[in-house]
Formats: C-alpha cells, structure tokens, sequence
C-alpha cells in the first residue's frame, strides 16, 4: 500500500489525544453514509420538499457536497458508503492530497433498513448484515492482488445494536468478531458504533418491563466488557456512541485512556442542538463527533461545518456560535430554514437512524 501523499489529521490528533487526553484537539466526521439507510431520501429533501414525498436531491448531489467539504479541509474524516467511496477514493483520488481519512461503513444492521413505506425493520431487534467487503472498501474489488489499494479507504465504521436478549446479542457481537479477524488479516483500521437498544419491549419472550434500569450504563458497560477480550491488534481507534449524558461518558473516557470516545449525532434538530451537543460532549470527555444529517440538513454546509470547527476547537460557545452561523447566512443571502429564535431552541433529538 502506498504511503499517503499528506499526513492525515486524524492520525496526529488521535496521537496527540491518546498521549494527552486535555490536548483539546477534536475530531470532526461528516457521516456521508446515509444511502445505506435512507434509500432516495438519502441525499436530503429539496426546498418546499417532504421526507415522504421528495422532491429529493440525487446521489451526484450529495457526492457533489462530499467534494466540496474535503476541499475545505476542515473536517478530519469523510464517512461513505462503498459505492461513493469507489467513485470518489478510488477513481477521483479525491483524498490523495488531502488531510482528510476516507472511511467507508463495513456492515448495515437491519435497524437502519430504512426503506420508505415499510418501518417494520426499527421496530424489530436488530440482526447483523454486512453488504461491503472489507477489500471492496480499500480497492474497490472481491480480490486487491491486481488492484491499486493506495487511494481507496483503509478506514472502517462498524456498528452494534443490542437488545438485552442474549441470543440476539450473542449473534450481533459474533459478527463483529468475524470482522475484527478479517480486519487485522488485511491490516484495515476500524472504529466502533454501538447504538441504544432499538427494540428492548419487541424481544420475543422477554416480560414486560423487563429492560435494563439505565439504557445509557448499560450501553457503556457493554463496550467496556466488549472490548476487554480484544487485544491491540483488533481494537477500534475510536468509538461512536450516543451521547450518553455528562456522568457516564466521564466514567466511560476515564476508564481506559486509550479508547476515544466519539459521538454520534442524531437527527438534524435545530443548529443550536448541533452545537450544544459538540460543547457538552468534549466538556465531559468525548473527543470526536460524527454528525451526518446535522450536516447535511444545514442551510450551507460549508457553513455549518465552519462554525462547528469553531466550537469544537473552543473558539466560540454554542449560542455565540449559532448567531454567528446565521449571521454568516444573511450576509450571503441564504434564507435561513428557522428564524434565529427558534433555531436558538434545545430539544434532544432522535439518537438512531429509526429514531
């Protein structure tokens, strides 16, 4: 494989994280990857459109804000289905000679089958799937031997969903060591999702009522357990996890300095939420943030993006930051999609793709 042609800022921010927990560096992931979940809705709803009835953006549109974010270079990893990443890794070279990582998401539980019209599949405990191999992901191919691996991705999201059920669970934590295994065989990197539980009253058999007493303990002592089993080798390089309030997510980034912990972002909510969530998470210990509809429901995504380098860094606090956000749109005359009243409104937002 060849040597990337710049130094990517993930790896000297992880470094510096790892080594130094206060650094204060923060890394910043756009979750490109919705059109594994979302199908047509995928790209975003064209103004005066609706999630149920478009009209939509189409792929070419959403690959096209892909672009357009790694040449701001602000962002330190791009999160893609294989698909695009092949178009845009591998044919563009879109990453060669950028600070930016490419990773590509390695399995699709069925909890984000997301197929307009159907809604079954969030309500039912998850099964793992995977529909990308992990060469597909690094050339584009079943089989590298012939293939050029350097511009495709090498990095790897891989997501859990547990549901108290021991069967389920069993089998969702099998297919993670499977790709665990495979992973360390081709020396492809990873980091590790884990959503809330999805369908804690669905599991069959279980009595009702019966359910963990804190879903947010029992998320982060899930991971801790999980990852006791996995040498070195095999572990991820960070976490994506709810945001699991200010107590459990210090416990959980005080309990094994060398595990990030990273945060997913939800549903889009209003840009305050945004912000607020970036500032509240690095306060009580997180170190990374993915945020996927957050980014692509903005008004400008350049932006957006912009403004959250800004908090995330410690340059300006979420509600300076939110009217400064605005304020940078009026001056480009974009109509903003809340007035600055509302958008400056906290509410908690879905922490699931089913949410």
């Amino acid at each position: 494989m060849r040597t990337p042609a710049v130094q990517k800022s993930l790896d000297v921010k992880l470094a510096r994280i790892v080594a130094d927990p206060s650094c204060g560096d923060f890394i910043l992931a756009d979750a490109k990857d919705a059109d594994m979940a979302f199908g047509l809705a995928a790209p975003g709803v064209k103004p005066g459109g609706t999630t149920e009835h478009g009209p939509f953006f189409s792929i070419a549109d959403y690959r096209e804000n892909i672009r357009r974010l790694v040449d701001q270079g602000l962002l330190d990893i791009m999160l893609m289905s294989a698909s695009t990443s092949e178009l845009l890794a591998i044919d563009e070279g879109l990453f060669c000679t950028s600070a930016m990582t490419p990773a590509v998401r390695m399995n699709d539980t069925t909890d984000i089958w997301l197929a307009a019209g159907s809604g079954g599949y969030t309500r039912q405990p998850a099964l793992p799937f995977s529909t990308a191999t992990i060469p597909q992901a690094q050339c584009g191919r079943v089989d590298c031997r012939h293939a050029d691996t350097g511009r495709g991705a090498n990095l790897g999201l891989f997501s859990l969903t547990l549901n108290d059920d021991a069967a389920l669970d069993r089998e969702m934590l099998a297919a993670y060591r499977d790709f665990r295994i495979e992973a360390e065989r081709h020396a492809f990197r990873h980091f590790l999702e884990v959503f809330y539980p999805n369908a804690l009253d669905r599991v069959p058999g279980k009595v009702a009522g019966e359910r963990p007493r804190d879903v947010a303990r029992f998320l982060a002592d899930h991971v801790a357990r999980a990852l006791a089993g996995v040498p070195r080798a095999g572990r991820p390089i960070f976490l994506k996890i709810p945001y699991l309030g200010p107590a459990v997510t210090e416990q959980l980034a005080a309990y094994d300095r060398s595990v990030v912990v990273g945060i997913l972002g939800g549903g889009a909510g209003t840009t305050h939420d945004a912000f607020a969530l970036i500032e509240q998470a690095k306060k009580h210990g997180a170190r990374v943030a993915l945020f996927g509809r957050k980014i692509n429901a903005a008004e400008d995504q350049l932006l957006f993006v912009e403004h959250l380098r800004r908090v995330a860094d410690g340059d300006l606090a979420a509600a300076e930051a939110v009217r400064a956000y605005h304020g940078a749109l009026q001056a480009r005359s974009i109509v903003p999609r809340r007035p600055l009243e509302a958008d400056m409104v906290l509410a908690p937002t879905a922490q699931a793709y089913g949410g």
